[in-house]
């Protein structure tokens, strides 16, 4: 009966013993699938993020081809003489004048560098008196010049860096914009093609059919604006074209301002030219990315951002730019602002336009690249309609073109156009202070414009 006592509290130990241990490994089991299935949307997530990291991950980049990039960096990032770093990123390199990449070029081998033009345009009539007050724009400059300017005898270089190439969809394409991309109303002049054959989309003003032209002018305001992928692009410029406008020897002379995330790796407004001699085929670029336009001045950067810009409902500012021939040694210069020459095109470089212009187009262009299947929201301009008018709606003022013995004349007659007025359109005017005008742009994707 004693041992059998001693024994039920030898069982009944044991019992007390087991069983909590039992209790204790149930509860962690059960504590740890309930803390794996709180953790599991976690690691889900965790995982979804890591796979979408790796599949963003730039391909690497051979060796070979990041040769091919430095060899070719080495040839437009001329050696400086001083380096200032601007205030928005850029590296602005002062080169000497005589060293600028445009001398490479097999043309101008024994060109001499033309220090001014031998006369500047003057105005036939009288302009009427600008003040910048309510109704006017104030002018736009360089962030940049906050540390500049270059040293005398310099001009300042926007460097371009690898990472600016990678963007761009080959070596080849860097710094070139698309075949293909004859302005709009210089399709067909009498009747414009309204159907923009590779994304390209337009709201112009331009003069009439085929008439002897020597130079244009025009302010326009400075915008922001968004766009939405990076292969697209906006811009605002002049153009000055001649040529055959449907075959592949149409010259064209181009600047204004552009955002371009994919040239520029951001999205300010930037000051810039291009040129071409064969359609955009071959010849030709933005800026001073291959060899063509040569550089005089020491202030203004080609490439450069341009600070301030105009706000919607509040201060307005704008650019003039001005482009002729010299009628003397027949090159294309660039006048900034208020007369500022930045530099010129050679006349070596073309063909048509060694003679004249036949026609100019003022005006915006986007690249709609539809991304997810829909109109691009990339914006024109300000991003509002050409009816929003003043400090809403992006302007092009004082209209004006050169003739055949360099005097600028207001426009009088001009023609508009665009493709789709839902996404972007256009409205001109003629005004006492403003000239021949207009306003334009848009918003891109809307519900009129799906």
């Amino acid at each position: 009966m004693v041992s059998q006592g001693r024994s039920s509290k030898r069982d009944l130990r044991k019992s007390n013993t087991t069983v909590p241990c039992r209790l204790c490994s149930m509860g962690y089991s059960t504590s740890l699938s309930s803390m794996l299935l709180l953790l599991l949307p976690v690691l889900l997530l965790l995982l979804s993020f890591l796979s979408s990291r790796v599949l963003a991950m730039p391909e690497p980049v051979s060796t070979l081809k990041m040769e091919r990039i430095h060899r070719h960096l080495e040839k437009i990032n001329k050696p400086a003489v001083k380096s200032i770093q601007s205030p928005d990123g850029d590296m602005i390199d002062c080169v000497l004048r005589n060293k600028q990449p445009a001398l490479d070029h097999p043309l101008l081998k024994d060109h001499k560098i033309q220090r001014r033009p031998s006369q500047m345009p003057s105005f036939k009539g009288e302009r009427k008196q600008q003040n910048y007050t309510s109704n006017m724009g104030r002018r736009a400059w360089q962030a940049w010049h906050h540390v500049g300017p270059c040293p005398k005898g310099t001009v300042p270089i926007r460097r371009s860096s690898v990472q600016d190439v990678l963007r761009a969809k080959s070596l080849f394409h860097y710094g070139k914009k698309q075949v293909n991309t004859v302005p709009l109303a210089a399709r067909s002049v009498e009747k414009p093609d309204v159907v923009s054959g590779n994304g390209h989309e337009h709201a112009i003003a331009y003069t009439g059919s085929r008439q002897e032209v020597y130079g244009a002018k025009a302010t326009i305001n400075v915008w922001d604006p968004s766009v939405e992928s990076e292969n697209e692009f906006s811009l605002s410029q002049v153009w000055i074209l001649s040529g055959s406008f449907d075959g592949s020897d149409l010259n064209s002379i181009e600047a204004g301002w552009q955002v371009s995330p994919e040239l520029y790796g951001d999205s300010r407004p930037r000051l810039f030219t291009y040129w071409t001699s064969d359609a955009y085929q071959a010849t030709g670029c933005y800026n001073l990315l291959c060899e063509g336009f040569i550089q005089t001045d020491r202030q203004i950067a080609i490439g450069a951002a341009i600070s301030p810009v105009s706000a919607y409902n509040g201060d307005q500012y704008d650019i003039t730019i001005l482009i002729w021939k010299d009628p003397t040694l027949g090159n294309w210069w660039l006048s900034f602002g208020d007369n500022r020459l930045v530099g010129y095109w050679p006349a070596e470089l073309f063909t048509h336009l060694s003679n004249h212009a036949t026609m100019v187009e003022w005006g915006g262009e986007v690249v709609n690249m539809q991304p997810n299947g829909a109109h691009t929201s990339t914006q024109m301009g300000s991003g509002h309609f050409a009816g929003d008018n003043f400090r809403k709606a992006s302007y092009f003022r004082n209209l004006e073109i050169v003739d055949a013995d360099n005097s600028l004349t207001a426009v009088q007659d001009i023609a508009i156009l665009a493709e789709n007025t839902n996404c972007y359109n256009i409205q001109s005017y003629k005004s006492s202070a403003w000239g021949t005008y207009f306003y334009y742009g848009g918003p891109g994707h809307n519900g009129l414009c799906p």
